[in-house]
C-alpha cells in the first residue's frame, strides 16, 4: 500500500508544503547564479525516471558553462574540492545539497519521489540495462535516496546500484523516514561530498554546464 499510493501521496504533500520555500529559494539565489557568469540559473539534465522513461531533471547551475565533463573509472561524475569547473556559488550550493531543490518541482509532477535512487543518465540505451539496472529503474528515482544519506560520494557507481537495490526491495515509510533524517545529519556535517579518493578517468570535452 505504501509503496504503491502512500508514498506518491506523501511526495505531493511534501511537494507543495514546500513550494512557497522554494520560490523564494529560487528569488533568492538566482542573481548570485547569474551574476558570477551571466550564465543560466537553472541546469535542465535529461534523466530517465520510472521504467526508462526521460524527464528533465532541474538543478540550480553549479558549474561554469561549458565545463568539460570529467568522470571517475566507474564512469561516475567526478567531484573534487578543488574542482576548476565549479563557480564560487556553486561549491556553497553542492556543500549545501541546495542545487538539488528545485527537484521539488519534479516530484511535483510526477518525474521524481522525494526518497529513491538518483536518476539515470540518457546516455545508455535501455536496451544494454543488466537486472541490477533495471530493478533501479522500477521505482521514481528520488531527490536523495539511501546512498545519498549514508554516502553521498565517497563510494563508487558499483556499490551504489547494489544498495539501491536493496533499498527497492525494502521500501517502507521507516525506511523513508530514517533516510530523511540521515540526509539531514550528512548534510549539516558536510560529510562525503567529494569523489577526491576515487581515481579519474580522463578528461572529455563537451558542452556540459553540469553532471552530478
Amino acid at each position: 500500500m505504501y509503496k504503491k499510493l502512500l508514498k506518491r501521496l506523501l511526495d505531493i504533500l511534501i511537494g507543495l508544503v514546500a513550494l512557497p520555500f522554494i520560490i523564494l529559494l529560487i528569488l533568492i539565489l538566482s542573481p548570485f547564479i547569474y551574476l558570477e557568469d551571466r550564465g543560466p540559473v537553472f541546469y535542465n539534465a535529461e534523466r530517465r525516471g520510472i521504467n526508462g522513461k526521460v524527464f528533465k531533471m532541474y538543478k540550480f547551475r553549479s558549474m561554469y558553462v561549458n565545463a568539460p565533463d570529467i568522470r571517475n573509472d566507474d564512469s561516475s561524475t567526478y567531484n573534487g574540492d578543488t574542482d576548476f569547473r565549479v563557480t564560487k556559488i556553486g561549491r556553497f550550493l553542492r556543500k549545501t545539497s541546495l542545487d538539488e531543490v528545485p527537484q521539488f518541482l519534479n516530484v511535483l509532477k510526477g518525474d521524481m519521489s522525494l526518497i529513491g535512487p538518483r536518476p539515470n543518465l540518457t546516455t545508455k540505451s535501455l536496451e544494454s540495462f543488466n537486472k541490477i539496472e533495471w530493478k533501479r529503474i522500477s521505482v521514481r528515482p528520488g531527490i536523495t535516496g539511501y546512498n545519498q544519506a549514508y554516502f553521498r560520494n565517497s563510494i563508487p557507481q558499483k556499490e551504489k546500484y547494489i544498495n539501491d537495490c536493496y533499498y527497492v526491495d525494502h521500501i517502507s515509510f521507516w525506511l523513508d523516514i530514517k533516510i530523511i533524517f540521515q540526509t539531514v545529519n550528512t548534510v549539516l556535517l558536510a560529510k562525503n561530498i567529494n569523489t577526491n579518493s576515487i581515481k579519474k578517468k580522463g578528461i572529455e570535452i563537451g558542452n556540459h554546464n553540469d553532471r552530478k
